[in-house]
């Protein structure tokens, strides 16, 4: 009985078992003694500390009755009691300086600044702690006892907490906790103390910082600091000091008792509550006793205003208790047995506004509140229930699977106030119920019906439907959209995968005018959707694989999804609202016509036989038409005339595009981005005249380019802002190429990768000089350009060079004269025919010759590269590399893997060669 009255602090106590040590990290024993303050608690008697042994005493001071508040009753019936022990952790290290000797005893005490001030100055106090093996003033040398109480430097008290260190874990130690709200025992002065305090740091030597921590932390901050705690760690935070007692057990911290999954003693709670009586919020929830601890201390909770239980039985004596909480306005019930199994379970309460019964057991249940407005029985698992509720609003059937319709059309009805009933999963529902409820819940304004087979819809009416959620109902079919479209209010509808659903038409005229959010996924049969609505915000039709066609007529539609509409053929958007749209997903589009006043990003890649496309979206800056194989000029040619401010164009692959609808870009003047790779294009004079503030260009893979295509670029100076031609896998010749790179001084990215008509890469040459930029090929907004700053300009402002896979190039020079100041990237990769590189480009940083299986010759003048990449150059002699990397100062990375004629076994003469030793390497 000892043991059940401690109000148990953190922990259980020690010596439990492995198996009960290893439930301690997921169901603590609640130990609260700190809450009460009772006099009259006795703890264990002392014992004499072993020799060698570490023994730790703490005394407190002579308890006051008077001064706590509790009554002598009280005291009279809980008999003199031992405080139990809580287990610290590291919450001993934030308030106790250990010394650096291993054995001897530490004094630690807390002593008023002022006495007269007694407990309520508590913001002068501080912790005086001695460390192991230190005299004190009173007790030096062999007469030095271990800290009892004779010590004047802490006052005489008839109760005590006892630390017994030898017996504690590392970093661990038990405290008895007795928690008191004032110590009315000898106090000594302030000046006293300081003097003792003077004379323990002068005699032993000893830093005051080493020897004292001051804790002046006001009674303000430190409410507000434990407000974020729960009630084990207040308990903690609690026998560290006087103040920090004091302050852990302010009621504030005590209205909210969370004690879920905590084993707690049928004793310890009642004192809980005994001592906390204004509690508000309890949570009892995974305590198989927990209707045990309800009944015992159910006359304490009279405040009490929500009620939280889980687990275990609970039986009528439970439910018929809550009478005695009048102010209990919620009750919730988890995974728990109700009743005997054979009797009905009544819960009848006069103040209960919420009950929520979850996922609980019992044969039938009464509810009889007649101030309750939210009812959740969901996953409960009983055959009738019966409801005399007259002001419910809120009714939660969900998977009630025992539950007959008729016990469902019974408790619905019973509730005319009720405007939102979930009966999802309860498959016996039928449209007869469904039509009572109609006529008797006149407010009923959301419905979720899903999961429900026998559900039709077709002859319900309800007007006051704001949200409609029918999943999954295998009996909703295009007949039951008319009696849907009677609900003039409608705001949502859920049909999510109603097999039998096969057209959709809905229009403000003829219902629904208020809908905003639509959602029809994985309606498999549904082939035709119509929408005609001003209010529909978004609309979701994803995994309809079935339909062909879809019209909306929805100038406020702002979000759509057509992911998995394989066979859709025909859309009309015209208007609608979207800012952006993905409509590649849908492989057989044919027909496309889109108005939209606000879209800017609109995807048709992969769109293979789309052939009409009216697309009038005056924001749109960002057009992806690629592999838009039927994709015609006239298309084009309205789509450049309606969406003056394209930015970004995609033609890649558009096979049908051909000069007039190129012609037809002069509109767009601010289009930056061109691609028409994978095109038949042999003419790009319609490119160069439309598009002069192009910057970049892609013809990747055009077949059909001759040498006189890009004539206009190098020899006229057509795109004079271009900054990045790509020219990948075409049929350009050398002659073309050598003019770009030498009159082109604008272009900063040039791709020429897998182009097989390139032989030598050999710049410098005197052939053609950089071209000026027209003046009349300027934007119109753009700035005159300063004599200045085409002085900077006139060198090459190439940066990249990419000529990967080119498979008849032999030899690539670029001398100092080419003036390539800015050129900081090459890469040759799998360029097997390349024999030959010399390079001079003070601001080459990378260089890739890998898979050069060719390469013999190597001469680089490169004082900045720091990556040169020479991987499976079979020909290549080490000889030839050292030369070649002998100017390269700030080499970095090498890589000469599988080059069989450079020694592998000797690198160091690799790293000889860099002029800077104290460079790092990194030879593969």
């Amino acid at each position: 009985m000892a043991e059940g009255r401690r109000m148990k602090g953190v922990e259980g106590g020690a010596g439990g078992g492995d198996g009960e040590q290893r439930d301690e990290d997921t169901r603590e024993e609640l130990e609260l003694a700190l809450s009460l303050g009772r006099r009259g608690w006795h703890l264990p008697p002392r014992q004499e500390p072993a020799p060698r042994s570490l023994n730790w005493t703490v005394a407190f001071s002579e308890w006051n009755p008077d001064a706590a508040g509790s009554s002598r009753s009280a005291e009279s019936v809980l008999g003199p009691q031992p405080v139990p022990s809580v287990r610290l952790g590291g919450m001993l290290e934030r308030v106790i300086l250990e010394g650096p000797h291993a054995g001897g005893s530490a004094e630690a005490g807390w002593e008023d600044a002022d006495e007269e001030d007694g407990d309520r100055d508590l913001l002068n106090k501080r912790l005086i702690v001695r460390s192991f093996g230190e005299d004190s003033p009173q007790h030096s040398g062999a007469n030095a006892s271990s800290f009892g109480s004779e010590s004047p430097f802490l006052p005489v008290s008839r109760e005590r907490v006892h630390f017994n260190l030898s017996r504690c874990p590392e970093h661990e130690l038990e405290f008895g906790l007795s928690l008191f709200p004032k110590d009315d025992g000898n106090e000594s002065s302030r000046d006293a103390k300081n003097e003792r305090v003077n004379h323990a740091e002068k005699s032993g030597g000893r830093n005051s910082e080493d020897v004292g921590i001051r804790m002046d932390l006001s009674d303000d901050l430190l409410h507000l600091i434990f407000s974020f705690l729960c009630q084990k760690d207040l308990c903690r935070a609690g026998v560290a000091c006087k103040q920090w007692r004091s302050a852990s057990m302010h009621e504030d911290f005590w209205r909210c008792l969370k004690f879920e999954n905590t084993r707690i003693s049928l004793q310890n709670f009642v004192d809980i509550c005994h001592r906390y009586q204004n509690v508000t919020d309890l949570n009892l929830s995974g305590i198989i006793n927990a209707e045990a601890l309800v009944l015992e201390a159910i006359m304490f909770l009279r405040h009490l205003k929500t009620l939280t239980m889980g687990k275990g039985q609970l039986g009528e004596a439970f439910f018929q208790a809550l009478a005695e909480c009048p102010l209990l306005t919620t009750l919730a019930v988890s995974d728990a047995s109700l009743g005997s199994g054979i009797q009905e379970v009544t819960v009848n309460h006069d103040g209960l506004r919420k009950l929520h019964i979850l996922k609980c057991r019992a044969l039938r249940i009464s509810v009889r509140c007649s101030q309750l407005q939210i009812l959740s029985l969901k996953r409960t698992g009983m055959a009738h229930v019966s409801l005399n509720c007259p002001q419910l609003l809120e009714l939660d059937f969900q998977s009630c699977h025992k539950l007959s319709d008729n016990a469902i059309r019974q408790a619905a009805t019973a509730c005319p106030l009720l405007a939102k009933l979930d009966m999802s999963s309860c498959s016996c529902v039928t449209d007869e119920t469904l039509r009572e409820i109609a006529s008797s819940c006149p407010n009923l304004s959301v419905l979720d019906a899903s999961n429900c087979p026998n559900i039709s819809f077709e002859s319900v009416r309800l007007p006051t439907l704001i949200d409609l959620k029918l999943l999954s109902c295998e009996g909703i079919t295009s007949a039951s959209m008319a009696a849907i479209s009677c609900s003039r209010l409608l705001e949502a509808l859920k049909l999510d995968n109603c097999s039998l659903l096969t057209s959709l038409s809905f229009s403000d005229g003829g219902g629904c005018p208020m809908l905003r959010s639509l959602i029809l996924d994985n309606c498999e049969s549904l082939s035709m959707v119509e929408l005609n609505s001003s209010s529909l915000v978004g609309l979701s039709l994803a995994g309809c694989c079935s339909m062909t066609f879809l019209r909306l007529l929805c100038p406020n539609l702002q979000n759509v999804n057509l992911d998995g509409c394989d066979h859709l053929e025909s859309a009309s958007l015209c208007p609608v609202g979207l800012e952006t749209l993905n409509l590649g997903i849908c492989p057989k589009l044919n027909v496309l016509h889109i108005e939209s006043p606000n879209m800017s990003i609109l995807e048709l890649k992969g769109c293979g036989v789309l052939s009409q496309a009216s697309i009038n979206c005056p924001s749109l800056t960002s057009l992806d038409a690629s592999f838009c194989r039927q994709l015609v000029d006239d298309s084009l040619t309205c789509t450049a005339e309606a969406c003056p401010l394209i930015e970004h164009l995609i033609l890649s692959s558009c096979l049908s595009v051909g000069i007039d609808g190129l012609s037809s870009l002069h509109c767009l003047h601010k289009l930056t981005l061109l691609d028409l790779s994978y095109t038949f294009l042999i003419n790009l004079k319609p490119v160069f005249d439309s598009c002069p503030q192009l910057k970049i260009l892609k013809l990747s893979a055009c077949k059909y380019l001759s040498d006189s295509s890009l004539d206009a670029l190098y020899r006229e100076g057509a795109l004079p802002m271009l900054v990045e031609l790509d020219l990948s896998y075409s049929s350009i010749g050398q002659t073309a190429i050598e003019g770009l790179l030498a009159c082109c001084t604008n272009l900063v990215n040039v791709n020429l990768n897998g182009c097989t008509n390139l032989q030598e890469l050999v710049c410098g040459s005197d052939d053609c000089s950089p071209v000026d930029i027209p003046v009349d090929l300027c934007p119109p907004d753009s700035a005159p350009v300063k004599s200045e700053e085409i002085s900077e300009r006139s060198g090459c402002l190439l940066e990249v060079l990419n000529c990967t896979g080119c498979p008849n190039i032999k030899k690539v020079v670029i001398p100092s004269m080419a003036n390539y100041l800015h050129l900081s990237k090459i890469n040759l990769n799998l360029s097997t025919n390349l024999k030959e590189v010399d390079l001079t480009c003070s601001n080459l940083y990378t260089l890739n010759l890998s898979n050069c299986s060719s390469l013999e010759v190597l001469k680089l003048d490169c004082p900045r590269l720091t990556n040169l990449q020479l991987l499976a150059c079979t020909m290549l002699q080490e000889e030839e590399l050292e030369s070649a990397i002998s100017l390269c100062s700030t080499l970095e990375i090498l890589n000469v893997h599988s080059c069989p004629k450079i020694n592998a076994l000797d690198f160091g003469r690799l790293h000889a060669v860099c002029p800077h030793p104290e460079q790092s390497h990194r030879i593969i």
